[in-house]
């Protein structure tokens, strides 16, 4: 790899030093500053001169920014350090993924899973069934989807590590942001994007709903981010929900369909769960029986049919599943309290619908909900409605601002709060606000009986629930 090729690849220019081979010095690997070592290439979205510095004492081969700044270019050129400078780092990352992939993981079966709800315990699901079936699988599915973007190369440093510590992969298993973007700004395309490097035999998209608002603001546009992911899947399967109006206008070469409502489709759910009209999980074998999850369920079991995974193995794994944190999670039993990270409106729509239905006779809810900090004013406006059009008049509502909690990232504004309080005044509909998370869980803990149920929901802003309510409880 001669480093003005890597530069033509991805629509960059060079500052610094242009003529040396990177075959000579580079690592293969494709990281983030920080967890560099001599001969790695770092992708950061800026960098100023005392970034440049940095890497140049570390002998980075190579330094990939999209926002050169305070003295950066100046510094790559006085060090004569190798500064690509490029217009899009998606671009970047996207150039470093396939690369990686081609290089450290050529031989591997890829999976790509995007969609607005349930893409995480998908995901997480899908590297069970595998793993469970003694492969060797790697995911970037965490807990709180932290590594699903191309804002920065973790999902290529995490492929290299993995096969550089425990060799050749068997699966890739990789979650991809439907809609992402960085201050504010779109990146268009980015899950077409990033679904064309891995090259997958097997696509998954859940379903398409409202959320990152500010980066989208219709349902049309993210509509159109994912129209794409099924030709970038190309010859791959692309796994579809059947009953997402939506998802079933997109234009896939191999559809396969699943389906909670149809039976005519090739898997579908019927009191268990069925392909080609054969029961092969029984209902009291699966992990959670609440719809939203049967529905990743279904397009994890699909993934695995079409991956050739039979079914015997496929039944071990989702009878052997514990799901990921903060997803419709037991905390408690008396009260119950369940946590999830119901975070835009059909996710916590589905949440406390299903909840409801848990609740018996002179039982009791009370929903303890984080407002989204720092998300914009829109996408809390959706999520108070959601709040107002699933709610019953005998919910306990309580609202958190979990300022003791979050950082600045995170900080939920005067005008995030005040479009919480407004709508649910507008409907008359009665709650209690706290700045701190931690005053919202005693205080909710504090009024419920034994037989009562609590929900958490919220993203960031409820994280820490658990490990806060180890001292109320």
């Amino acid at each position: 790899m001669i480093i003005q090729d890597l530069a033509n690849s991805i629509n960059g220019k060079i500052v610094g030093n242009a003529n040396f081979f990177l075959n000579q010095d580079f690592t293969g690997r494709f990281t983030l500053l920080n967890d560099s070592v001599k001969g790695d290439i770092v992708i950061r979205h800026w960098i100023n001169g005392k970034g440049i510095e940095i890497a140049a004492d570390k002998g980075i081969a190579a330094l990939i920014t999209q926002n050169p700044k305070d003295g950066a270019i100046e510094a790559a050129e006085e060090l004569n350090f190798p500064l690509i400078i490029c217009d899009k780092i998606e671009l970047a990352n996207a150039y470093a993924l396939k690369w990686t992939v081609d290089n450290f993981s050529p031989n591997s079966t890829n999976i790509v899973i995007t969609g607005t709800n349930g893409k995480s315990t998908t995901s997480h699901l899908i590297y069970h069934i595998l793993d469970n079936a003694g492969y060797h699988v790697l995911t970037n599915t965490d807990s709180e989807s932290e590594f699903n973007t191309l804002i920065d190369p973790m999902v290529s440093k995490l492929i290299s590590d993995e096969v550089k510590s425990n060799g050749e992969l068997d699966y890739l298993v990789i979650e991809v942001s439907e809609v992402q973007g960085w201050l504010g700004n779109l990146m268009k395309n980015h899950a077409s994007l990033m679904s064309n490097a891995l090259n997958p035999k097997v696509g998954v998209i859940t379903n398409i709903a409202m959320d990152h608002i500010g980066l989208v603001n219709s349902i049309d546009e993210v509509f159109d981010e994912i129209y794409a992911v099924p030709q970038a899947i190309g010859n791959g399967i692309t796994i579809l929900n059947y009953d997402d109006e939506l998802v079933r206008k997109l234009d896939a070469d191999n559809p396969f369909y699943w389906s909670m409502t149809n039976d005519d489709v090739d898997l579908y759910y019927d009191e268990g769960i069925y392909y080609d009209d054969k029961l092969i999980i029984k209902k009291e074998d699966l992990p959670f029986t609440s719809g939203h999850f049967i529905q990743n369920i279904l397009s994890a079991v699909g993934a695995c049919i079409n991956l050739g995974i039979d079914l015997s193995v496929i039944n071990d794994g989702v009878k052997s599943y514990k799901a990921l944190n903060r997803r419709f999670a037991k905390l408690n039993d008396k009260p119950l309290i369940i946590d999830d990270f119901a975070h835009n409106p059909d996710g916590i729509k589905n949440t406390i619908n299903e909840t409801t239905k848990l609740l018996k006779d002179n039982q009791r809810l009370y929903v303890a909900c984080a407002i989204r900090g720092s998300r914009g004013v829109e996408i809390n406006k959706l999520n108070v409605e959601a709040l107002v059009e699933v709610l019953n008049e005998d919910t306990n509502l309580f609202l958190s601002s979990s300022n003791d909690v979050v950082n600045n990232l995170n900080y939920v504004t005067p005008e995030e709060r005040s479009v919480f309080f407004d709508i649910l005044d507008s409907n008359d509909i009665d709650y209690r606000h706290f700045d701190n998370l931690v005053d919202c869980l005693s205080e909710v803990y504090a009024l419920a009986d034994e037989e009562d149920i609590i929900l958490l929901i919220g993203a960031q802003g409820m994280d820490p629930a658990e490990s806060l309510l180890k001292n109320i409880l």
